[in-house]
């Protein structure tokens, strides 16, 4: 009975991730549309494309290098099982449940408890650490915390957020190049593509001017979904919910966040180093804590998952 719970749960968050990418496609096209309406078929036909190649190169760029990248924006550290053997323990428990291969792992040097994932694939994945996590953690809450990264790995969460970063890329370069040429004059030629409905003209408009806006607030949506979605996962690996849940009580009782928070990266830590800030939630890249962990809670109630 829990375990239709949790793949219950699982298969709702995926479902929410999907419908809020084919958002996304549908927010592109408007945008396309916009543009043709406005400025006519000849010059949109032309600058979709290169919108969407600049984001790409962009975005995809950073995906294939994404460990790497993340590595160095982090400061983390690459280390061995000579240099945390209990770590590693608790890791390839984790890895021999999931059924995924053993991750490179890391250290960060910082003060605040966090953890993260990257990597494109489950072949090139690594979790990395902040020392302050595995002080302040027991072998339990650290569990909950690998099993929440791994999920990570599992669900290609990094291939998701490249996903949503390129269109959302697309339509803030797509929009801005288009807006401008608006205010320069682009748009006296706009009745060459026959389109002389004002209507039609301040749609367009309005589109193009909140479309980078609304991008934005649906890839945050997609990355609050695959926040959720990592936890039930990790409770499908570890039948232990209350080890996450306790990990992520211990997370909000602290209140220090690691030195590196800028937006390029606040999004991959267990813990948005960005929650603290007056972020409206709209726009947060992670579910409340406090909501996280009732729902843990209520995944308790329901017994072990493997009953």
């Amino acid at each position: 009975m829990a375990e239709n719970n949790f793949r219950a749960l699982q298969s709702a968050n995926k479902g929410k991730t999907y419908f809020l990418l084919a958002s996304m496609g549908v927010l592109t096209w408007f945008v396309a549309y916009a543009a043709m309406t406005y400025f006519g078929v000849g010059t949109a036909s032309t600058m979709v494309p290169i919108a969407v190649g600049f984001a790409l190169i962009g975005v995809w760029g950073s995906y294939y290098g994404s460990d790497k990248l993340v590595l160095t924006m982090t400061g983390a550290k690459l280390i061995t099982r000579e240099d945390a053997p209990e770590l590693f323990n608790v890791i390839e428990e984790v890895v021999i449940a999931s059924g995924l291969p053993m991750p490179k792992v890391a250290i960060v040097e910082d003060s605040a408890p966090n953890a993260f994932a990257t990597g494109r694939n489950p072949e090139h994945a690594l979790i990395a650490f902040t020392t302050r996590m595995l002080e302040v953690m027991d072998r339990d809450e650290l569990q909950g915390v690998i099993a929440h990264e791994l999920s990570h790995v599992a669900n290609r969460d990094t291939l998701v957020s490249a996903v949503a970063a390129t269109t959302a890329g697309a339509i803030a370069i797509l929009s801005d190049f288009l807006t401008r040429m608006m205010w320069f004059g682009g748009g006296r030629d706009r009745d060459r593509g026959g389109n002389s409905n004002p209507l039609a003209l301040v749609f367009s408009l309005v589109v193009l001017m909140l479309a980078p806006i609304a991008a934005m607030l649906l890839k945050s949506a997609i990355s609050r979904k695959r926040e959720a979605l990592a936890d039930a996962t990790a409770v499908s690996f570890t039948r232990n919910p209350a080890g996450l849940r306790k990990a992520l009580e211990v997370l909000a009782a602290d209140s220090t966040v690691v030195r590196q928070k800028s937006n390029a990266v606040a999004h991959i830590w267990i813990e948005s180093p960005l929650d603290g800030q007056a972020v409206s939630k709209l726009f947060s890249t992670h579910p409340p804590i406090q909501e996280r962990i009732a729902t843990l809670k209520a995944m308790e109630s329901l017994g072990p998952a493997g009953e």
